[in-house]
């Protein structure tokens, strides 16, 4: 059975007039903790979307770069957009509720962290109220400053600072750099990301994400090489 299906099965399941936030309580553990992945950057993402006063169709389209949705299953993912939407819970009361879910897996409370924040900017601007949204809900995902900063710098382009990427500062010396960026490749690896209950269907967020710390650790070995005197 394909996750869509699976999702097919959770939204079934709700009683009439039950909110979507409900289908979290039927979904603690493995396998269909990945489920819960996915609804709850979708329903997320819908609020957040909404955040700036309009759901644009390129912040929509973000899905489909979050996420492989097969044709004859996107009536499931409009129909996790279309009730976040309308659900009169806030979108702080589903980030607590995936905070729960995820309370013992900080990497995967990363995952959804950085879908929602490729959701903010799909349609070109970063708007305040997007800012906003998404710093409360790194607060209630009990993240860190700097790791919210790392996850906009692999977004904006006006914020892509190897250095900030990759969480070093200037005076990180080469064995850390690379201590650091192995780690990194390790943790953002893909197959990583799946095993930690990420479903397969957002692999290539992995894969963008994997490919910015590529960048970054490469221009900074660049840097350096030209720095050293000949």
């Amino acid at each position: 059975m394909s996750i869509w299906e699976r999702i097919g099965d959770a939204l079934s399941a709700l009683v009439d007039g039950e909110p979507l936030s409900a289908v979290f309580e039927k979904l603690r553990t493995p396998p269909e903790q990945t489920v819960a992945f996915t609804i709850a950057v979708i329903a997320l993402g819908a609020k957040m979307a909404k955040a700036d006063g309009q759901v644009t169709r390129d912040e929509v389209a973000a899905f489909r770069r979050i996420f492989t949705i097969p044709e004859a299953d996107e009536p499931h993912a409009a129909r996790i957009f279309n009730m976040a939407r309308r659900d009169v819970g806030g979108f702080d009361g589903y980030a607590r509720q995936v905070a729960r879910m995820f309370s013992d897996r900080e990497e995967v409370r990363i995952d959804i962290l950085e879908g929602l924040v490729a959701i903010a900017i799909a349609d070109g601007e970063y708007h305040p109220k997007e800012d906003t949204f998404l710093r409360e809900v790194c607060r209630i995902f009990d993240l860190t400053d700097d790791c919210f900063r790392r996850i906009l710098a692999r977004h904006l382009p006006d914020m892509e600072d190897p250095y900030e990427i990759l969480g070093l500062p200037l005076s990180a010396s080469d064995t850390d750099l690379k201590e650091r960026y192995r780690m990194l490749v390790k943790r953002l690896h893909p197959d990583q990301m799946v095993a930690r209950g990420v479903p397969e269907e957002a692999r290539r967020m992995a894969e963008q994400r994997l490919a910015t710390v590529n960048n970054a650790y490469e221009t900074i070995l660049q840097e350096r090489k030209k720095a050293v005197p000949a």
